[in-house]
């Protein structure tokens, strides 16, 4: 059951929400869906997500923050995923099932978003975003470290977030690809029915 007065994205709340969802159901108008996804989607990241970020980056000594930065982003990218694919998130106890658009596994997930999503794709495969998930998300968020001699560096090579052989990850290629991605998911999503009804099934459950 949602909660009306719960804060969604900035000031929007749950009932905002069931306001606006009334006129998209149906309704491909690009421009309606431009308009909701920069005041729900945008406003929603901007605020919990990319402005601390650029707070660190623009504030930083180099001596540690690119720690706190990666452990943002970590957050963000399984909630980007399941907004593509219209999921939610369900703990399972002994003898339960999924139910339709429900999933339990953190890790396919975040799999699923560097090995599937431009400019991530370019370079993860399935192998090295195993690895990134176990060492660096699940180390930085259980143990506040990086595990198995990987690495946090703040630039990198133009066009590279990652390097497998040296073990680093460059935290601010890392939020430019990002950027890039929730660039043409906004783009995407004003034309794309399927994205459309997965994010009205997202944003359903985050009123939740």
């Amino acid at each position: 059951m949602s909660t009306g007065d719960t804060y969604i994205a900035g000031w929007k709340t749950a009932d905002d929400w069931q306001a606006v969802r009334s006129k998209l159901v149906g309704n491909s108008d690009p421009s309606i869906w431009k308009t909701v996804f920069e005041d729900y989607f945008c406003t929603r990241l901007n605020l919990r997500y990319f402005g601390p970020i650029k707070t660190l980056q623009e504030h930083g000594t180099f001596q540690g923050e690119g720690f706190s930065i990666l452990a943002i982003q970590c957050t963000l990218i399984e909630f980007l995923e399941s907004t593509v694919q219209g999921l939610k998130y369900r703990y399972l106890r002994k003898g339960e099932t999924l139910n339709p658009n429900e999933y339990s596994s953190s890790r396919e997930i975040f799999v699923s978003f560097l090995c599937k999503r431009d400019p991530f794709a370019k370079d993860f495969d399935d192998t090295l975003a195993k690895d990134f998930y176990e060492n660096i998300r699940c180390g930085l968020l259980h143990e506040a470290r990086t595990k198995n001699g990987w690495k946090v560096w703040a630039k990198g090579p133009v066009d590279s977030i990652i390097s497998r052989k040296q073990r680093i990850v460059y935290r601010d290629n890392f939020q430019l690809a990002l950027d890039s991605f929730v660039d043409w998911y906004g783009k995407t999503l004003c034309s794309d029915n399927t994205l459309q009804e997965a994010f009205i099934r997202k944003f359903d459950d985050l009123c939740e």
